[in-house]
């Protein structure tokens, strides 16, 4: 009887984890039991971090953050590239200077990472990877950036860190002290990343004081928009690997406050007042993407808000917080551009329709689609959980600045 109770157990256990792990992976992304364990490794962090903020023992975001300090690396240089850590205009910043000698002056990669506005940071052992490849690939000067993070601060403090490095690097004093050539230099980044890299860039060419122009732009899967949370990319991609839904939405709402009110009207899509409904010009994908992309979803008009949250919470109808909410005039002026989307992503949507806005505003630009690719794909470039879509990515990502920048 003992026997027969303990097998029991055994296969209910076995059913709870095959139940856990087990979840639908789209037919066309490689590896997909690897893809299967990292999603159940991110879900379980998520649920551990939902019960720990309900608990009132730490906020979600905080809880989140756990992860970014166990995949923390310290600065290591290496027989490539000299790393340190150190501060610009008083923001943490991690350096990848090459160590081989160069004919002239050299490129300068100014990175931003992802994470939400809430986690993340430079020293996490794949973004240290990636950026430390991007250094010795191009024998480039590397400038990571530590922005201040959500919860403990909101927009637009990570965005004015993120502008203040920046700023900072194309002084010709530091690119003279770093050897940087001023006509070859780019802001870069992934998901929010991606968002302050298209923000910074919008931002410098408003920014009278700043004579350096920037050459490229690259944004990896960036979040641009903060208007419809309901695009198809959101319909679609709802419970696919890494980036739910509702934590895109948590994400979102985190960054301008921890008032739980706009994260609800958000998860419902009616956060927008009726005042801003000019803005849904530039976010409207009926008209902004492909035929193929629209997968049979029909556009509805927005269902307007309350006033309130949007006096209270300017930020998220703000370009800086939202950059495809910038006018054609605006768009116009800026460089070479480098969007990558992922098919299975949440962000999907405003990737293509950023890269479709500024096309049409003449803005040169290469979009790469990842047919195979889901959200922070690129990350994954590290043993135990490698896999050959990030390593894939990250190699045309590098190839790409290397032909242009």
């Amino acid at each position: 009887v003992e026997m027969g109770a303990k097998l029991l157990c055994l296969l209910l256990a076995s059913v709870l984890v095959a139940y856990y792990i087990y979840s639908p992976i789209p037919e066309d992304i490689e590896e997909p039991w690897k893809v299967m364990l990292i999603e159940a490794s991110f879900r379980t962090l998520g649920h551990l971090a939902e019960a720990a903020d309900q608990l009132g023992l730490m906020h979600y975001m905080e809880a989140l953050m756990l992860l970014t300090a166990v995949e923390h690396v310290p600065p290591t240089s290496d027989e490539n590239v000299t790393v340190t850590d150190t501060e610009f205009n008083n923001v943490a910043v991690r350096l990848y200077l090459p160590r081989r000698s160069s004919d002239g002056l050299r490129r300068a990669v100014i990175y931003f990472h992802g994470g939400g506005w809430c986690v993340g940071s430079t020293g996490m052992k794949s973004y240290d990877r990636l950026t430390r490849l991007t250094s010795n690939m191009l024998n480039a000067v590397v400038v990571s950036v530590n922005y201040r993070l959500a919860p403990k601060y909101h927009f637009p403090v990570q965005f004015e860190d993120a502008y203040s490095v920046t700023k900072f690097v194309l002084q010709s004093s530091v690119l003279s002290q770093y050897g940087v050539d001023p006509d070859r230099i780019c802001v870069a980044g992934d998901s929010a990343g991606g968002n302050l890299a298209a923000a910074v860039a919008q931002q410098l060419l408003e920014d009278s004081e700043v004579k350096t122009k920037l050459k490229v732009q690259a944004l990896l899967y960036p979040a641009l928009q903060t208007l419809d949370l309901n695009l198809p990319s959101f319909q679609d991609n709802d419970h696919k690997p890494i980036l739910p839904k509702s934590l895109m939405i948590k994400f979102w709402s985190e960054y301008f406050t921890s008032d739980s009110s706009l994260r609800e009207a958000m998860a419902s899509n009616r956060h927008v007042p009726v005042e801003s409904s000019h803005l849904f010009q530039f976010v409207n994908w009926s008209n902004l993407l492909p035929e193929e992309l629209k997968k049979g979803h029909v556009y509805t008009t927005p269902t307007y808000g309350s006033s309130e949250l949007a006096q209270k919470y300017p930020g998220f109808l703000d370009t800086r917080a939202a950059p495809l909410l910038a006018s054609d005039t605006q768009l116009r002026r800026l460089p070479l551009t480098y969007v990558l989307t992922c098919e299975h992503d949440v962000l999907r949507d405003e990737g293509i329709m950023y890269a479709e806005r500024l096309r049409a505003a003449g803005v040169p630009v290469t979009h790469d689609h990842a047919k195979d690719g889901f959200h922070g794909a690129m990350m994954f470039i590290l043993s135990p959980a490698e896999l050959a879509v990030g390593h894939r990515l990250v190699n045309r990502y590098i190839e790409w600045l290397n032909e242009n920048l």
